[in-house]
């Protein structure tokens, strides 16, 4: 079936913001690679960009990780790792409340113009982190302030706050069929 091409396109009038609030959830793969993309963009721009991880301790040396740090970008992985692999659980909770606490000083302080929440939907959903806490620190981030979430599952109140939301729909993915993640393409 051949489609023809719009010619016309109806839009809601354009206006300017200060800053954005932008979402990456669902199933799918690319909720992370889609933010490192933003990244780029914003690097490119020259602003200040600050990435902090969730889930991914320090011992993982992801590519992603390797290039934002040439290119100047604040970077902290300050997860515990998989909780599959945690020894303690309680241990786990209470890193990720501190990289909670890291990532509420980086937004107040006002200095980067992007910051991104890797993977913070995980520990939010866990009750690790309350949800209300996360949606009043971006509610009432400086004016320049860009945060951008990823992770599945994001609760409907970051949701409602986000002026933008993309749904990664896993149609097939390799580790389904029994395939191990590959460097260079997944991490």
């Amino acid at each position: 079936m051949t489609e023809v091409p719009p010619t016309e396109i109806e839009r809601t009038p354009l206006r300017t913001v200060p800053s954005l609030v932008l979402v990456n959830t669902g199933d799918g793969k690319g909720k992370t690679s889609a933010a490192i993309g933003v990244m780029i963009r914003a690097v490119a721009l020259g602003w200040k960009v600050a990435v902090v991880q969730f889930l991914k301790s320090g011992d993982w040396h992801s590519g992603e990780e390797e290039v934002a740090r040439r290119l100047g970008v604040d970077w902290w992985s300050l997860g515990d790792g998989f909780t599959w692999d945690s020894d303690d659980l309680d241990e786990s909770e209470a890193v990720a409340r501190e990289a909670w606490k890291h990532s509420q000083q980086l937004i107040r302080a006002g200095q980067h113009r992007l910051v991104i929440l890797d993977e913070i939907t995980y520990p939010v959903t866990w009750g690790w982190i309350e949800v209300s806490e996360v949606v009043d620190s971006v509610a009432h981030r400086p004016p320049k302030v860009n945060v951008m979430v990823t992770g599945r599952d994001c609760p409907n109140e970051l949701i409602d706050l986000a002026d933008t939301v993309t749904e990664m729909v896993s149609v097939k993915h390799a580790f389904d069929e029994g395939i191990a993640a590959k460097k260079g393409i997944d991490y």
